[in-house]
């Protein structure tokens, strides 16, 4: 009955100070103290700290050499538990894990107890170096522990040993940036002893891990660029035969998402704005020169915007992210788009100085592919031509060739003056058919370069479309694979 009102006035009194998750492993504790019978080891000559301080410097003090156990081949069972409380950093390029935790450590000191009633309390507070601790510790660990000194811990009056410790944990962890800034990563903590075998030490969890999680989510203190998602736990069977040369261990996985919404807002959206701009630069007339210098300062500018965004993107060898692809991709559409410009700017302006097109690019791109891109010319145009002018010209070709005769001279001043004239006029005809047909060339040639941008604009549409709508689904996918494994 006195055990039961020490345990309830203690419960009470230590409600209002510890955070609901570590009241929980105490009250755990506690529970199993109360179950189990006092061996009687320790005696108080009175109720009062002195008394059990003495006691126990007298039984147990300095006997941090060996594991505190009656019989050597008795296992010590520690119990492991931790909360997260803070993800400080995530750095990909040196696949680095950066979190601060509280580690919890319980075990047993074999036949040590006292009588709460006699000794007047059913715990107390010891320095640590007073006591055997394991050694246990994070394999991952990469770095050492930043974080201030604590000096003791509880020891209950069963020989329960509660010790909780602040680590500022920097740990490896192998990350896949593939669907970067869509990314979830897994990092693990391994608990085992640093020398002991299993034979002499075994883990086991303090509470599962579904309660770490909870508790973890409601001590975080760090609302940045990851959050925390959801914890996995396990613990390897070992088989017999491994006992003797193999460590117990526990591991905790941590799944972490990143937010992404700076990314989208300072990365994606204005590439997607640039690469819109560059694709309705096509509306621009193609024989204008300030298109192609329009595509070129667009191309200046994105290439700035890379740079100056180049210290959000990851960085690591293991994988190239999709998001280097998608910022490739817009690039080299850019380059392309002002390679087409040049193209169809030197085929319209130089044509003047090109022969006639050839007949089979005229039934190539003038008949086929013009009605395919809604460019074909209209039948008026396509026949207006110099070819009534050829047969007017024809006809009268021999009069200008005809050398004036004797007739000529005796006919009336009136007649002969109207002949020179004729003859001056057809000679300006036939400069004029001449003329014409050297525009008509000019025509089509034009035409032909207005025919192959609007065909390229149509295929630069397409594989813009088809490229970006992959790539989102291939993004979408991925991060919806992962979030239903969580």
């Amino acid at each position: 009955m006195a055990v039961a009102l020490l345990s309830r006035s203690w419960a009470a009194e230590y409600t209002a100070s510890l955070p609901q998750f570590r009241l929980i492993i105490i009250y755990i504790l506690l529970m199993q103290s109360l179950l189990m019978k006092p061996a009687g080891t320790i005696n108080c000559s009175e109720p009062t700290t002195d008394a059990l301080l003495k006691a126990l410097k007298e039984n147990i003090f300095g006997k941090t050499e060996v594991r505190p156990v009656i019989y050597p081949k008795t296992p010590t069972n520690i119990s492991v538990g931790f909360t997260l409380y803070g993800i400080l950093d995530v750095d990909e390029k040196a696949q680095l894990f950066d979190s601060y935790i509280w580690v919890y450590l319980v075990w047993n000191i074999e036949g040590l107890s006292w009588d709460p009633a006699e000794c007047g309390t059913d715990r107390i507070s010891l320095p640590r170096k007073q006591l055997w601790r394991p050694d246990i510790a994070i394999n991952e660990f990469m770095d050492e522990n930043k974080v201030p000194d604590t000096y003791y811990l509880y020891v209950q009056h069963t020989g329960k040993v509660m010790d909780d410790l602040p680590i500022h944990v920097i740990s490896s962890c192998n990350m896949d940036i593939y669907t970067f800034p869509f990314d979830i990563q897994n990092c693990s903590f391994t608990f085992n002893s640093y020398k002991l075998y299993a034979v002499d030490v075994q883990m086991s969890f303090i509470v599962p891990v579904e309660e770490t999680l909870k508790y973890s989510l409601e001590a975080m203190q760090t609302k940045g660029e990851w959050e925390l998602v959801t914890m996995l736990a396990e613990k390897p069977t070992l088989l017999p035969e491994e006992l003797n040369y193999s460590f117990d261990t526990i591991i905790y996985y941590i799944v972490l998402r990143r937010r992404p919404t700076m990314y989208v807002v300072n990365l994606l959206i204005p590439s997607c704005f640039l690469i819109a701009v560059d694709l309705f630069s096509f509306l621009l007339p193609p024989q204008n020169v300030d298109r192609s210098s329009f595509k070129m300062t667009l191309i200046l500018g994105y290439t700035v915007f890379l740079l100056l965004m180049n210290d959000l993107l990851p960085v690591t060898g293991n994988s190239l992210p999709l998001i280097n692809v998608f910022f490739s991709l817009c690039l080299a559409l850019m380059v392309a788009s002002l390679l087409e410009t040049i193209i169809i700017i030197n085929i319209q302006c130089g044509s003047s100085n090109y022969g006639p097109l050839p007949r089979w690019a005229k039934v190539l791109f003038l008949n086929y592919l013009a009605k395919l891109v809604f460019l074909s010319k209209k039948p008026s145009e396509q026949n207006c031509g110099p070819e009534e002018h050829k047969t007017e010209t024809k006809r009268s070709d021999p009069v200008v060739d005809t050398p004036p005769t004797e007739e000529v001279y005796n006919t009336t001043p009136t007649l002969q003056e109207l002949r020179k004239i004729s003859h001056e006029l057809l000679s300006i005809r036939q400069r004029v058919d001449k003329h014409l047909k050297t525009d008509e060339s000019t025509d089509e040639w034009v035409h032909l370069g207005e025919v192959i941008d609007r065909l390229l604009f149509g295929m630069y549409l397409i594989f813009l479309s088809v490229s970006f709508i992959t790539i989102f689904v291939i993004w979408l996918s991925w991060y919806g694979k992962n979030t239903s494994v969580v």
